[in-house]
């Protein structure tokens, strides 16, 4: 119980060394990180808001949209089922009317000719069923009913719910592509309620230029321009029916009119896989380049092979940002967005078009910019309790426990090197619940060896020689160490999955700091302890 080859030695030591790379850099300035060689470790622990100050927003989800934007998608997709040459032996089904009411939410397609009814009706549940694996419960997410020569479509409450849940899902991870494309500002995004998401940004101080690049929707679409309706006509509101007036965006437009676009898109931004700025190889000024899925590269390819000397106009946010026309067939599933672009707007386009649409309207509800001198009032005070505590258990240990207290407390130091080491290499970000967690840590840290030396007394007591009464104790004292930990450690891993935020950051370093102070409880001290009582062989032992 007592030995250690001295292979498992150099495991115990190196962990410990291990350790103590990693936590090094905390200390260091970010000129001097920079210095170090490619192969030393340069993570640190990131500071919360709540300790260096940053911006918070409490952000609305317009979930009622998202159902409305699927309905109408529907729809899109049940009016282009209906062209012709849809499929082999699929002719054209006349649509005499396809409505959507916003009341109902419901959509109702009437058929030309009566014959057709089954044929829209069956083409209709393909469409409708296509959908039923975003559910994952085994239902179609809608309802198609056939009554009085209509063919009627709803969404269930449950696909409600559903799409609902998948736009605040998906609306925080868009919102966190666009805020942290890097992965590296620690930025703390996460659902509260069923319709509200919460986003704090440490270190920003600019809550309105956050603002900024969250709202922008970043809906990108391909359509067909009509050149067929005048200017004149467009500007008065005599559209035809399935058209739409779209201006130029101010850097594409020039004082050019607002263009006449079909209104179903034939390409949608969810069909972009990656976007990219770069130079414009044919002239002043910076390019996107896009590149789309193989669902968006066949729509792409058959489009372009289909309408050459055509215009097609790219809309991003109800506004055109190129109109190029079509010289030929682009099949290679690729493309590039030419324009008037700077640097930076051609920077910002892409990384929206690269982030996604946001999946639903986002409204700021509250919002506060926390200074950075409360950070620091928390830091110090943290800092003390933290130093307080640990000063009063390696004072207590020592007065208790004498050269075993020594040991005890040189594993403490050990685990709070191990603790900032794992949080270092985790990047993790620590807030004020974090340092309580670790303050805890460092009390909790000390309750195994506190154990184990009871133990090691009451062998000691009964007569047993010290190297015997150590290895009994370590042993007996195993399973209730092992059984508390356990459970402490479960209670943080529930906290980490069901909580948020601070209660995340606590869960965070209460985790860690469990699974570090069994390390060095039992096994560092026991490497010590066994150590001095294997080579002096002590006949009596002070505990």
């Amino acid at each position: 119980m007592l030995q250690f080859s001295k292979y498992q030695t150099a495991g115990i030591i190196g962990l410990v060394a291990l350790g103590l790379l990693f936590a090094i850099p905390n200390f260091l300035t970010e000129e001097t990180r920079g210095e170090l060689p490619g192969f030393v470790p340069k993570s640190t622990i990131n500071l919360g808001l709540d300790l260096q100050g940053g911006s918070y927003l409490l952000l609305g989800v317009d979930t009622e949209k998202v159902i409305d934007d699927r309905m109408r998608a529907i729809m899109s997709d049940i009016r282009r089922e209906m062209r012709p040459n849809r499929g082999a032996g699929r002719d054209r089904v006349s649509i005499d009317n396809l409505t959507y009411d916003d009341a109902s939410g419901d959509i109702t397609l009437r058929v030309a000719n009566a014959e057709d009814f089954d044929e829209a009706r069956d083409r209709v549940r393909d469409i409708t069923r296509s959908g039923a694996g975003a559910l994952g419960l085994g239902v179609r997410p809608y309802t198609v009913s056939a009554e009085d020569g209509r063919i009627v479509v709803a969404m269930t409450p449950e696909a409600e719910r559903q799409f609902s849940s998948e736009a605040v899902r998906d609306s925080i991870e868009v919102v966190r592509r666009r805020i942290d494309p890097a992965g590296n500002k620690e930025v703390v995004i996460a659902p509260q309620g069923a319709d509200r998401i919460v986003v704090q940004v440490p270190g920003d101080d600019d809550p309105e230029a956050l603002k900024a690049i969250i709202n922008r929707t970043g809906q990108l679409s391909f359509h067909a321009a009509d050149l067929t309706v005048s200017p004149s006509d467009a500007a008065s509101g005599l559209l035809p029916p399935g058209r739409i007036m779209v201006p130029f965006a101010e850097f594409e437009g020039s004082g050019q009119p607002p263009m006449v676009l079909v209104e179903d898109p034939e390409i949608t931004g969810d069909m972009v896989q990656t976007a990219s700025a770069g130079q414009n190889p044919d002239g002043a000024g910076f390019q996107i380049n896009f590149e789309f899925d193989s669902r968006g590269a066949r729509r792409f390819a058959d489009y372009t092979r289909n309408n050459i000397g055509q215009v097609f106009a790219i809309v991003l946010d109800g506004e055109i940002i190129s109109a190029p026309t079509i010289q030929s067939a682009i099949t290679q599933g690729s493309g590039r967005i030419t324009g008037d672009f700077s640097a930076m707007e051609a920077s910002q386009t892409a990384l929206l078009i690269r982030s996604g649409a946001l999946p639903a309207e986002l409204t700021t509800l509250e919002q506060r910019s926390v200074g950075p001198q409360l950070g620091q009032d928390s830091i110090e005070a943290g800092a003390k309790a933290l130093v307080i505590g640990f000063a009063a258990v390696i004072f207590y240990m020592v007065i208790s426990y004498g050269r075993f207290g020594i040991y005890a407390d040189i594993a403490l130091i050990a685990n709070v090197i191990l603790i900032a080491g794992a949080l270092s290499l985790m990047g993790s970000t620590l807030t004020l619940p974090g340092i309580a967690g670790i303050v805890l840590t460092i009390g909790m840290a000390v309750d195994a060896n506190v154990l184990i030396f009871e133990r090691i007394r009451e062998e000691l007591a009964a007569g047993k020689s010290p190297i015997n009464a150590a290895e009994t104790g370590y042993q007996k004292a195993w399973s209730a160490i092992l059984d508390a930990n356990v459970t402490t450690f479960l209670a943080a891993l529930i906290m980490f999955q069901l909580g948020a935020g601070p209660v995340r950051g606590f869960a965070i370093t209460l985790a860690v700091g469990v699974a570090t102070s069994v390390f060095t409880a039992y096994v560092l001290t026991r490497l010590l302890a066994g150590g001095y009582l294997l080579a002096k062989r002590p006949q009596q032992l002070t505990l």
